[in-house]
């Protein structure tokens, strides 16, 4: 079936219930001549008369009575589910798939989470968790939230967080018997504690006035999960990296030495980021507002 039929069986439907050509192309805001065209070539193509005309009436025949009678609750179906979309797009309701690293998961959906809720209840978040960036249109994700520089240009991005920091940090054990570093370059005396993307080995960058290095680590494990990086080295196994904002409780408990924070530069933070403005459904714009940076 073609989008042409479909046109033309609700344009039938519309006028066996209407029994007039005229008031039915009233409804529909179409010609009443454009209407008898669309049923001309509809009963060509099905080959069989749908409606029988006088001058006086119009009424629909045998074949026709028995094609509306499946036609119709089809006709009321996609009628519901057209209206549904629409409200979706007129009120936060529905489902939004969303993309997120653990670490933005905890550090910008959770603490808005509860209020979210409550506010939006027809509004189901179907998260998906994943520190990889993602193409969203392949993956069917509505939206997703990564660090700016993972993002493609052709994306609609709205910061969530402010300028981030990286940490590097090892426990008081791990230093009582490796010397802090001062620089980069003494980290290849070190265990490194690894954090790996799908596609590779997170590198450590390190920038300092004009100076910039780029430090692969090298050590005893990795892991693509940054708190079992961090668990890994608060059990002293060696020196890792977290957002800095993730580590502040305990690196001012005494837990973890921070090292190397002269080399370690803000970079812009996390952005919820999705494919167009346009038509754009209520419900997300609704996730955007709550998740969006305070200015």
């Amino acid at each position: 079936m073609t989008r042409n039929d479909l046109a033309d069986l609700s344009a039938f439907a519309t006028i066996a219930e209407e029994r007039s050509f005229t008031r039915a192309a009233v409804k529909l805001g179409v010609s009443q001549s454009s209407l008898s065209h669309s049923i001309r070539g509809l009963e060509r193509r099905l080959g069989v008369q749908l409606l029988a005309r006088t001058t006086r009436s119009v009424s629909a025949t045998a074949s026709g009575m028995a094609l509306l009678q499946e036609l119709a609750p089809a006709l009321e179906r996609i009628g519901d589910a057209v209206a549904e979309a629409m409200k979706q797009r007129e009120r936060p309701a529905g489902r939004i798939r969303l993309i997120i690293p653990r670490t933005a998961i905890e550090m910008v959906l959770l603490p808005k989470l509860v209020r979210f809720t409550q506010k939006y209840p027809e509004i189901v978040l179907e998260v998906t968790s994943s520190n990889d960036p993602v193409d969203l249109i392949a993956g069917e994700y509505d939206a997703g939230v990564q660090l700016g520089e993972f993002i493609h240009r052709d994306m609609i991005a709205v910061a969530v967080t402010g300028e981030m920091r990286l940490a590097v940090v090892g426990s008081p054990a791990y230093f009582k018997s490796n010397l802090i570093p001062r620089h980069p370059r003494d980290l290849k005396d070190h265990a490194c504690i690894g954090f790996r993307f799908g596609n590779g080995l997170y590198r450590w960058e390190f920038e300092k006035g004009r100076k910039a290095l780029t430090v692969s680590p090298q050590g005893p494990v990795q892991f693509d999960d940054p708190d079992l990086v961090i668990r890994a080295v608060l059990d002293g196994v060696g020196i890792g990296t977290a957002m800095e904002d993730t580590l502040r409780e305990p690196i001012s408990r005494g837990r973890l030495v921070q090292v190397l924070k002269d080399w370690c530069p803000a970079f812009p933070g996390y952005f919820l980021y999705y494919p167009s403005r346009r038509n754009q459904p209520a419900a997300l714009a609704a996730l955007i507002a709550a998740l969006r940076l305070a200015t």
